[in-house]
Parts: C-alpha cells; sequence; structure tokens
C-alpha cells in the first residue's frame, strides 16, 4: 500500500485536489510558512492564462459559426444561431468576471480568425479560398448580439 504524502509540496505533485484543500487550511489556520508558495504562484498564473484560451477559444467558434452562417446560407440552422448566440454571451460573461481583458479580443482577433476560417472551411467542405484571408468583420461587429453577416452567394 502506497503511503499519501503529507506536505504540501508533495501534494502538488501526487493530488492536486488534496493540495488545494491542504493550502487552503494551511493558509487560514495562519501557518505561511508551510505553504508551497512557488506552487501557488504557478496556479495564480495558470488561472490568468486560462482565461486568455478560453477568450480565444470561444472567439474562434464564434468566428467559424459566423461565416458558415455567411457562407452556407441555405444551411443555416437554429443550432448555429444558439452557437453564435452562446459564444457571445460566454465571451462577454468572461469580459464582465475580468475588465482587464477587454481589449483581449481585439489583439487576438486576427490569430483567432485565421483558426476559425480553418475550422469553418473544414465543417463546410469549402476550400479555404471561398473565405476572406483577413477578418471581415470588426470586433464591434463580432461581439454585438444583433450582428449577423450578410449572404455571400457562391
Amino acid at each position: 500500500m502506497t503511503q499519501i504524502p503529507k506536505s504540501a509540496a508533495q501534494l502538488y505533485e501526487t493530488d492536486f485536489a488534496a493540495w488545494t484543500e491542504k493550502t487552503v487550511q494551511l493558509i487560514r489556520a495562519g501557518q505561511f510558512g508551510q505553504v508551497d508558495w512557488d506552487a501557488v504562484i504557478e496556479e495564480i498564473e495558470s488561472l490568468g492564462r486560462s482565461e486568455r484560451r478560453e477568450l480565444k477559444s470561444r472567439l474562434e467558434v464564434l468566428l467559424q459559426h459566423l461565416l458558415k452562417w455567411q457562407y452556407q446560407s441555405s444551411l443555416r440552422s437554429g443550432s448555429w444561431r444558439n452557437t453564435i448566440d452562446e459564444q457571445r454571451h460566454k465571451i462577454a460573461d468572461l469580459l464582465q468576471e475580468s475588465p482587464s481583458l477587454k481589449s483581449y479580443p481585439e489583439e487576438v482577433l486576427a490569430q483567432c480568425y485565421h483558426r476559425g476560417l480553418k475550422a469553418a472551411s473544414n465543417e463546410t467542405e469549402l476550400a479555404i479560398n471561398t473565405f476572406p484571408v483577413e477578418c471581415p468583420y470588426s470586433i464591434a461587429q463580432v461581439l454585438d448580439g444583433e450582428f449577423l453577416p450578410d449572404i455571400i452567394d457562391l
């Protein structure tokens, strides 16, 4: 039978959930010398990166669906519209919870567009050069709950 490690540093490597509980207990008890501060710092930094990753991912999916909406209008569905709305709502929630990220969607728009473009091309089976090379939507349009792009007849 394997012995369960007891120090915070050991727990961080072997049982993350137990490490978080132990770390909270140590901080609440004022036992700061026993806290694995390097791991705490690493986790706080990770939280910030996670917020950015989620924003990018949602923006990519949103752009993918805006392109599908525009370039495959005959296949539009309530599901596509729901995905567009859901991504916008989740992005708005993230920006409300972390206002310091307000400019981030604009900063990564080009990168997210290229990923969304590739996904739209894969899913629609339209050649990638069917779509604009650069994002045809402003970040304001992308995030605007009322905006849907005009139909492109192919």
